[in-house]
């Protein structure tokens, strides 16, 4: 099975990455993928939000599974892997793993700890998909080294540009020293408010900016009460509000990469003759 493994990421906090994660990954398995979603950041909101108040009082979550990648031991297949009723797995996070970035500055071979541990899961799952934390530090560099795609939620509120720059330089250092396998699927607008004007400019200006290098999804998910909601309630925006919006745009997102997919499957079948 060849593993799609897709980081979410964007330094900035706050712009719907973990909600994204969620959805897109519950959206996959819907269509009949097998997924596993992993929370890369120490607070634990993919976790929280998929049905697990305490993520504290796991007894095993992905600073454990890299620690024992870094020791050298043995991980028991499955081993701390939660299932969600929609269908998904989950390897949880919890406020230790902060303490894992700190471990992993001195490691040997630091940027691909979490890749040496998804490979020992490549061959159970379709797609895999990353939660990274809101910052450019260690944790983040080992979700880009692994994953072999990225979508960055932007919140089309305030100009982006600055921080997307960021990213994109650590990307494209990512790509050239560790990972060349490593592609942007695409620039995702949330919590797009459409009544205003505004949203529509930051649109056209990411477009206008990026539009030439970086795919903007033609989907935006649109800003939504209902979605606030959900976090609280461990289930995703499908079993929440299946006829809503936010739904809606998530279904639409899903589709936007499952075709990605077969369009580069497709090229790459034409290099191959």
């Amino acid at each position: 099975m060849n593993t799609q493994i897709i980081a979410i990421a964007n330094q900035k906090g706050g712009v719907g990455k973990t909600t994204t994660c969620a959805n897109l990954g519950i959206g996959l398995a819907q269509a009949g993928k097998k997924v596993l979603l992993i929370d890369g950041d120490p607070q634990g909101s993919l976790t929280i939000s998929l049905g697990n108040p305490q993520p504290d009082k796991l007894p095993f979550t992905l600073s454990d599974a890299m620690g024992h990648i870094l020791m050298d031991e043995p991980i028991h297949s499955g081993e701390g892997i939660l299932h969600h009723l929609e269908g998904v797995d989950l390897m949880p996070a919890d406020i230790q793993l902060s303490g894992m970035e700190v471990s992993l500055v001195n490691a040997m071979s630091r940027e691909t700890i979490l890749r040496q541990y998804l490979d020992t899961l490549k061959g159970q799952y379709s797609h895999i998909l990353i939660d990274c934390q809101p910052s450019l530090g260690m944790l983040t560099v080992n979700a880009l080294a692994a994953a072999n795609r990225i979508i960055i939620p932007v919140q089309a509120e305030y100009l982006p540009a600055k921080g997307l720059e960021q990213l994109l330089s650590t990307v494209s250092k990512v790509k050239r020293q560790i990972n060349p396998k490593l592609q942007i699927d695409g620039i995702l607008l949330m919590m797009v408010d459409n009544r205003t004007n505004f949203a529509k400019e930051i649109a056209a200006l990411l477009r206008d900016t990026y539009g030439s290098k970086i795919k903007i999804f033609g989907t935006e998910i649109p800003r939504s009460v209902r979605a606030k909601e959900i976090s609280a309630e461990g289930k995703s925006i499908f079993a929440h509000d299946p006829g809503g919006k936010v739904a809606e745009g998530y279904r639409n997102l899903t589709k936007e990469v499952l075709k990605l997919e077969k369009q580069r499957e497709k090229s790459r079948a034409g290099i191959g003759r």
